[in-house]
């Protein structure tokens, strides 16, 4: 019997909301206050590395060395400072790039924006509070522990502020109350799309995928525009000045990394992002652009003639089957996952015995923001036309399954895809079943009973290739283009390729082992293990991993070696994993 799936979701109200409490405490002045000490308090105390008792002989001397003439300079611009990983990284790419004589200032936020990406709707749920207000109380905790503890470092910060005038500042607040709501998202300066970052910024801020019927969204976009164009201003003065040869930051969009990035961009300076990677210990670096666009222009030629065999298709095979449980990583939205197929049956009502085609669904405002439009203008579009579709096949089933992070991501999702598909189908048709977000339903082991398998942006696609199962790319997934997938180029191509269905095999040998190869590359090459960082409970999530600076040195870690080039020279940021076979051991250190 197949089971209402909404019920599960209206279900989900019933159970004890831990955020939602969260939420409404946030309300609470009292509780706010203390809030806001606890994070003061946290960022000075094992939330922020403490790089002065890492010197290699304690209270002697500079913690770097002078500067050598005509040495390089980087601008490391964290921006948002109260983000604690962030700082936690970047305060050791400065560390590591000071020990090889680069010039290093660091960019923060000194409370001169009206919104940015700390500002977040589970802490604002009082949305007028915000747009009275502004983020005050956020600052407070934000700027000043994270310039103290570059301070102690010995790192130069700048804040935003200093870069800024009073015609800036009237400027921006002209143009960002000026302008016509409707021509937010196209505002463009110097060729900058500064409307497309506000947007971005405000589509995060309220954790959806359209501003359409959101109270209080307009005067959020506009503090997103206003902060956008401050951000700009100050990056561009600051970039004009300080001759600098590269910028490193986090992730590369929102607001204020986005325009910092396309800023630098536009005045020719060199730009590196980096991103916590799904292994555990190892991020993901790239030039120019956030990686998940890089990965996406990636040239096939950086993967298909590496170095293999037996050994590195053995490594790949056993990482992938360790995902399953998350085992070997540090981002995962199960805990206990199902596995049993009889149980995974009975929970959605379906019957594998039938051909059964799968969906995989990305976070909707995730989607918006990383992943640009190909054959559908959206993954709501494509979602809504693909059910359109099955509802007219009736030898086939489809299976979709809404993704975790909806519920369980840093931001949850308040533009639920079972929302959506409720709205457009109020009669789910009856050969279409769903996995709410909330399931325990082993994803993995959905997808092995399906002929192929649909995706929009999932990374999912580079693990379901890998494996043998057929997939159809909709959007701009990290597996397109790779000649491993059916890849829609249209919204009539994509219909015809549906059409096709069931295929009448799998993968064949010679597929499966070039998607093997792309996920080796991905997972292993893109992804960089740094020695000198480790997993912790708590908020950040690691922390540095050295007895002293001298653990930072060129040759103590090739991971950390390979980030520092390609930083300095702008060489690849490829770990040659098919030649180390896993990297350099760790040994016991010391967290700080």
């Amino acid at each position: 019997m197949k089971i209402d799936t909404f019920s599960a979701a209206a279900a989900r109200l019933l159970k004890p909301d831990l955020r939602g409490i969260r939420n409404r405490l946030l309300r609470d002045s009292w509780y706010r206050r203390f809030h806001l000490a606890y994070a003061r308090w946290r960022a000075r105390h094992g939330g922020l590395p403490d790089w002065a008792a890492l010197q290699p002989q304690a209270g002697l001397g500079p913690v770097r060395p002078p500067l050598t003439e005509g040495a390089k300079r980087v601008l490391i611009a964290t921006g948002t400072a109260g983000h604690l990983p962030s700082m936690t990284m970047e305060s050791l790419l400065g560390m590591a790039l000071a020990v090889r004589g680069v010039g290093v200032d660091f960019l923060l936020c000194d409370a001169a924006l009206p919104a940015c990406m700390m500002c977040e709707i589970s802490w604002y749920s009082d949305v007028d509070r915000l747009v009275k207000h502004g983020p005050k109380d956020r600052c407070v905790t934000c700027y000043r522990p994270s310039a103290e503890m570059l301070d102690r470092a010995g790192l130069n910060a700048i804040g935003l502020n200093s870069k800024l005038t009073d015609a800036d500042r009237s400027k921006a607040k002209a143009i960002s109350m000026q302008t016509p709501q409707s021509e937010i998202a196209a505002y463009e300066e110097d060729g900058i799309p500064i409307g497309e970052h506000a947007v971005a910024g405000a589509l995060r801020f309220f954790s959806r995928g359209d501003l359409e019927k959101v109270s209080g969204a307009e005067p959020i976009l506009r503090r997103y525009l206003e902060a956008a164009l401050l951000t700009y201003y100050g990056t561009r003065r600051l970039l004009g000045e300080g001759q600098y040869d590269g910028v490193v930051l986090n992730h590369g969009i929102y607001v204020p990394q986005g325009i910092i990035s396309e800023t630098a961009r536009h005045l020719g300076v060199r730009v590196v992002t980096w991103h916590p990677a799904y292994r555990r210990g190892c991020f993901i670096f790239n030039h120019h652009e956030t990686y998940h666009h890089g990965l996406m222009n990636e040239p096939v030629s950086s993967w298909e003639n590496m170095c293999w065999n037996g050994m590195q298709q053995e490594q790949i095979t056993q990482y992938l089957r360790s995902r399953w449980v998350g085992q070997q990583d540090w981002v995962k939205f199960h805990n206990q996952p199902e596995f049993d197929t009889h149980s995974i049956q009975q929970e959605i009502g379906i019957d594998f015995r039938r051909p059964t085609i799968g969906l995989l669904t990305n976070v909707i405002w995730d989607a918006q923001l990383h992943y640009k439009a190909n054959a559908f203008p959206n993954m709501v579009d494509w979602l809504i036309k693909t059910i359109a579709y099955f509802e007219k096949r009736s030898d086939l089933q489809l299976l979709i399954r809404v993704h975790p992070a909806e519920l369980t991501g840093t931001l949850p999702s308040r533009q639920p895809v079972l929302d959506e598909i409720r709205h457009h189908f109020p009669d789910l048709p009856a050969n279409v079943f769903i996995i709410p977000p909330e399931s325990k339903a082993s994803t993995y082991v959905a997808m092995s009973h399906c002929n192929a398998v649909l995706i929009y942006g999932t990374k999912m696609g580079v693990e379901l290739s890998a494996i043998g199962i057929p997939v159809v790319v909709a959007g701009e997934a990290w597996i397109r283009g790779k000649g491993v997938t059916m890849d829609a180029t249209s919204e009539e191509n994509y219909l015809h390729l549906l059409d096709a269905l069931p295929l009448p095999e799998k993968l064949d040998d010679t597929t499966i082992e070039r998607a093997q190869k792309y996920a080796y590359h991905f997972f292993f090459r893109r992804m960089i293990p740094l020695d000198c960082i480790k997993e912790r409970k708590g908020w950040p999530p690691f922390a540095v991993h050295i007895d002293s600076l001298n653990d930072l040195a060129p040759g103590k870690s090739s991971g950390l070696d390979i980030v520092c080039n390609g930083i300095i020279a702008g060489t690849p940021f490829i770990y040659p994993a098919e030649d180390l076979m896993g990297g350099p051991q760790t040994g016991e250190r010391r967290e700080n």
